[in-house]
């Protein structure tokens, strides 16, 4: 990448850069080899057979699936979408707010495995499956000492839900999870699905499941949330998806309702931004004027938003997934990533920098810009973005989402790729929810295969001189 075009990443810790995605894909083919060619240091061999780091790295593994919690229930699989918060007052306390991708068939991977739910979880869960307990999806909260490096206390914290793949932090202490699929009423389901739920980071009990509907109903992927405006805008995981931004009617109430709107480019009505096929319509630090348009109909019965969002003239993208938002020298802007997007279909990622006025009638006048921050030439540099999270050093960090040698990566500011970690588990499973601790010093991260979190701590100042 030409350095000139790269704005330098300044993470806001307390501001919630925290967002992550999910979807197993084929993707591109990636070397086995442990050496990163943009660096030129080794990760070093973890002879558990589990998480190659950097020298002078180390991991604890924690909450693996089936482990029993606080509450009695059993932490469910697929560790996806987390967020990090921090406890006030308590600087070797944080709190982690963690998805799990379980679907409506695997309820024997979900928290009430072997067992029953009782009546005070069943009252306060989104959606009663066949079998008479919660929709085996949902959130599990832990509260993990940084100092002793052990959870202390972990409960679920939401139930009832389907596929809660990935989601985003918000500026006022809570988090947003994202169901990743339409699932209607039916044999296993009372309810529709494809929504946002909100839920506390402080509570120790369950949320209410109360489903945002005014936010859209659609392949959820993640969030980002602008202290500034609270706006939030969102991902879709479709092959042809689209960017949304929800205007909240009271800035922090989301639940309060709000106007859902989609993202097209200025003087490109239903432009494809994917570069597939050849045809590289959209060029790396090229900046595009944006304008958001109003779509009705959010709850989307028939699961056609994005089709209907695309012929009023918003902007296709290839696998929106990972979202975060950051604090630059230059100003605001939310990072997302397009996981099969680009000519070598190995990933993309953007970068949306709000208007002055965004969200109000001055931003017609001076517009949101675009820009296509990074697109990967070839798994070897780059297979699969997904995840992405701002790094207490100012770079972007990245989970691969492939079926060969996942990896952590970072971008830094002049737009080199480097890795942090890698999976040589032999499930060869996603990374997701990557976030760091609130005093910068611990990365958190999921695996899906083994289904666990990994609180990785070492030297950053080595990757940082890198």
């Amino acid at each position: 990448m030409d350095a000139n075009r790269r704005a330098f990443f300044k993470t806001a810790m307390s501001l919630g850069l925290a967002s992550s995605a999910y979807s197993v894909l084929a993707g591109c083919a990636a070397s086995d080899d442990a050496t990163d060619v943009a660096t030129g240091y080794d990760l070093v061999p973890d002879p558990n057979g589990l998480l190659d780091l950097p020298e002078g790295f180390t991991y604890t593994m924690h909450s693996p699936a089936g482990e029993v919690m606080s509450d009695g229930l059993r932490v469910p699989y697929s560790h996806d979408g987390m967020a990090c918060f921090p406890v006030e007052g308590d600087p070797d306390r944080c709190i982690l707010v963690r998805n799990h991708e379980v679907d409506y068939d695997e309820a024997g991977e979900g928290p009430f495995a072997g067992g029953q739910a009782s009546d005070d979880v069943l009252a306060r869960a989104y959606d009663i499956g066949a079998d008479g307990n919660p929709l085996p999806g949902g959130t599990t909260t832990l509260l993990f000492n940084l100092r002793t490096r052990e959870v202390e206390r972990s409960h679920l914290s939401l139930a009832g839900t389907l596929r809660n793949c990935s989601g985003g932090m918000t500026p006022w202490g809570t988090w947003l999870t994202c169901e990743e699929t339409l699932d209607n009423p039916g044999s296993y389901a009372q309810k529709h699905h494809g929504y946002v739920f909100e839920v506390p980071a402080m509570e120790q009990s369950l949320a209410e499941p109360v489903a945002l509907t005014a936010m859209g109903r659609f392949r959820r992927e993640a969030t980002a949330t602008d202290p500034r405006t609270s706006i939030v805008y969102q991902t879709e995981d479709e092959d042809a998806s689209l960017i949304y931004r929800f205007l909240p009617d009271v800035p922090g109430q989301l639940s309060a309702g709000g106007r859902l709107q989609v993202l097209s480019i200025k003087g490109q009505p239903q432009a494809d931004t994917r570069n597939w096929a050849g045809v590289v319509s959209f060029a790396e630090g090229e900046s595009l004027d944006v304008e958001w348009l109003n779509i009705d109909e959010v709850e989307s019965p028939n699961g056609d938003l994005a089709q209907r969002g695309h012929a009023l003239g918003a902007a296709y993208f290839a696998r929106g997934e990972g979202m975060c938002f950051a604090v630059e020298q230059t100003g605001n802007a939310v990072y997302f990533a397009c996981t099969s997007g680009g000519a070598a279909e190995c990933g993309q990622i953007w970068k949306y920098v709000p208007s002055e006025f965004e969200g109000t009638d001055g931003e017609e006048g001076a517009p949101g810009q675009l820009t296509l921050h990074y697109e990967s030439p070839a798994a070897s540099e780059m297979d699969m973005c997904d995840n992405i999270v701002g790094a207490p050093w100012g770079d972007l960090i990245i989970c691969e989402d492939c079926d060969n040698l996942p990896r952590v990566r970072g971008v830094s500011p002049d737009g080199r790729v480097y890795p942090i970690a890698q999976n040589v588990d032999p499930g060869r499973a996603e990374f997701a929810g990557a976030c760091f601790s609130p005093d910068g010093e611990t990365l958190f991260v999921n695996m899906q295969g083994p289904h666990v979190t990994f609180a990785i701590r070492g030297p950053w100042a080595q990757i940082i001189r890198a």
